[in-house]
């Protein structure tokens, strides 16, 4: 067997085993995606009669249905940096490493796990705002480049919380570390346009990463002109990802050693 087949092997051995995992602490799965959708009921129906979106929306639910979207991914990928850190702190490391996985096997297998919950998620959240109102208009080419933008968020959301649970010495912390990446989707367009903001917050809101994959998946979804913004998301989500990969290895090893 070849090194790529072994590790490729070892990565869906550790895949089974994280979503076994998650199935034994099905409160924290159900925690991660009521969460959003409990924030999307409350921006609707407690919230949604104040906020002015402008007139391309028939209602509020239209708006803000993409940023919930991209907040269930963030979210989802919180619960991979706890479980990344629980394995650092248990010494089960230790033990796959005397078997011959490699770090990156493990870390992957977190993060595939993380990505199906993920799309679990959001699945579900999508099928909720249908029953409150949210009417997609998306094409089928639309639909895939969505399938495509969260997709890549997920993952990359997903390995940055890898790399967390590796920077963090308790899983306390590591959950602690992720709530920033819940955090970014409110100084975006998720919930409000960014004009309505403060004009010092205007720079930051319009050029972090969740804004272009926010305003990708609110054109897809609703077949308006999207311009470029899918491929500056994409590149964006591909940036974090290749970050988030390479620090995960300096840390795995430096955690190792």
């Amino acid at each position: 067997m070849s090194d790529a087949s072994g590790a490729l092997g070892h990565a869906a051995v550790m895949t089974g085993r994280s979503l076994r995992i998650s199935r034994r602490n099905i409160d924290a799965v159900i925690t991660s995606m009521m969460l959003p959708i409990m924030l999307m009921l409350i921006f609707v129906y407690f919230f949604g009669g104040a906020i002015d979106t402008g007139t391309r929306y028939d209602s509020y639910v239209m708006y803000v249905v993409p940023g919930v979207l991209l907040l269930c991914a963030g979210f989802g990928s919180a619960t991979t940096a706890v479980a990344v850190s629980e394995d650092m702190k248990g010494g089960i490391i230790d033990r796959f490493r005397s078997l011959d996985v490699g770090g990156t096997s493990v870390l992957a297998g977190h993060v595939v796990a993380s990505t199906v919950r993920n799309l679990v998620s959001t699945t579900l959240v999508l099928g909720v705002a249908v029953l409150i109102g949210f009417r997609p208009a998306a094409t089928a080419t639309g639909w895939l480049a969505v399938a495509a933008v969260l997709l890549a968020y997920i993952v990359a959301l997903s390995w940055i919380s890898a790399a967390i649970g590796l920077l963090a010495r308790t899983p306390e912390a590591a959950g602690g570390f992720t709530f920033f990446m819940s955090f970014l989707p409110y100084p975006s367009s998720a919930f409000v346009p960014i004009d309505s903001m403060p004009g010092w917050l205007h720079g930051f809101a319009d050029h972090q990463p969740i804004t272009p994959a926010i305003e990708s998946l609110r054109g897809l979804l609703l077949n308006q002109p999207v311009g470029n913004t899918p491929w500056i998301a994409l590149t964006w989500a591909a940036g974090i990802l290749l970050v988030a990969v390479a620090l995960s290895g300096v840390l795995f090893r430096t955690r190792t050693r």
